[in-house]
């Protein structure tokens, strides 16, 4: 496997790095929260992994700190689509697809 295509054990979910990424700018969450116009809970919750960056947010994040909304928006794709990849439910009706199309 070509190492641009490995994906890690774990996703990573765009808002550790945002976490990441104010703790090193000296930002607390508060504070980014009011920059940005939204709650601190949904803040939060998007810090922990528990809430998407939609568009509108990556957008906030953007104009808040210099961070290409399209970055926060290709984070977001990536860990939903590494989480999809690795639901057995998903990976079971893969199979079942695949079958199905290898007939044809």
């Amino acid at each position: 496997m070509v190492a641009n295509n490995m994906m890690p054990s774990e996703p990573v979910h765009p808002g550790t790095l945002l976490k990441e990424e104010i703790e090193y700018r000296g930002i607390s969450q508060k504070q980014l929260a009011q920059q940005m116009g939204v709650s601190y809970s949904v803040l939060n919750e998007i810090l922990n992994g528990k809430r998407t960056v939609s568009i509108e947010y990556a957008l906030y994040l953007e104009a808040v700190l210099g961070i290409d909304a399209q970055l926060w928006i290709q984070m977001q794709a990536d860990y939903n689509l590494q989480v999809a990849k690795s639901d057995r439910k998903i990976k079971r009706h893969l199979l079942e697809i695949r079958k199905i199309a290898a007939a044809f």
